[in-house]
């Protein structure tokens, strides 16, 4: 069940040093090779026993603070991860194209002609869903759940049959992904969100299409997180990229 953190964890050289951390108050913020997010936790206690040690931490160190069963401790992980991995550079390059050629569209909205007609469950209530409930069977599973929706403990029964699967990538800080992966081996399934890392590897374990974040301008980014901003980010400095495996495998020939 470890294997997605080991390798990712894996994946960070051990020199890279944590210039700094913001725990904000719906992003948390970690800047070493470049600017790593991931949702702040809104479960478990608001306590980070880390602080006054994260900065200048070895980023692989922190990485591993991603298999923590503390929440905030495992985002913090998260963000040092992508801090590494979702460097403007590097996507770029995985990518084939320019970032300034990425959509800058949700990922409901990337997919919304793809879905049409089929059954689809979304893991964790985004904004702006209503682009998809017209045009499909919806499902959405959440934690705390709204009208309409459903408890996550629905997903043993309602993943197996779906088309596609949209998972919000802080199930990787909640450790609930590994199973939901399990349940989706008949889906398409794309993981979304700033949490996600922009890694290959994800493709290995049931995952075939990756809508992370990659930040451009730090500087931006910073204020918004410090000021307790949400979706400001993507006017910001923060850009909307997408990978799918066939991408990757192209790139590979």
């Amino acid at each position: 069940m470890w294997e997605i953190y080991d390798e990712l964890i894996a994946s960070i050289p051990p020199e890279i040093t944590v210039q700094e951390c913001i725990v904000g108050l719906h992003w948390i913020l970690i800047q070493s090779q470049a600017t790593g997010l991931a949702m702040t936790p809104r479960e478990g206690r608001p306590r980070i026993k880390l602080a006054g040690e994260i900065r200048g931490m070895p980023v692989r160190e922190l990485a591993g603070y991603a298999k923590s069963w503390d929440f905030f401790e495992a985002s913090l992980g998260l963000a040092a991860i992508n801090s590494v991995l979702n460097t403007p550079e590097q996507v770029a390059n995985l990518c084939g194209r320019t970032l300034s050629n990425q959509p800058q569209v949700n990922a409901f909205t990337y997919f919304q002609e793809r879905v049409k007609g089929k059954k689809v469950a979304v893991i964790g209530h985004f904004p702006d869903l209503e682009t998809l409930a017209g045009l499909c069977r919806l499902t959405i599973l959440e934690r705390r759940p709204r009208d309409g929706d459903l408890p996550d403990p629905a997903c043993e029964y309602i993943l197996p049959e779906q088309d596609y699967v949209f998972i919000t990538a802080t199930t990787l800080a909640n450790k609930t992904l590994p199973r939901l992966l399990q349940l989706c081996r008949s889906a398409r399934v794309i993981l979304v969100g700033p949490t996600t890392p922009m890694a290959p590897l994800m493709f290995s374990h049931g995952i075939d299409f990756l809508a992370g974040t990659v930040v451009v301008d730090p500087v931006k980014v910073r204020q918004v997180v410090q000021e307790g901003g949400t979706q400001e980010i993507f006017a910001r400095g923060a850009l909307m990229v997408k990978l799918s495996r066939e991408e990757v495998n192209r790139g590979r020939v």
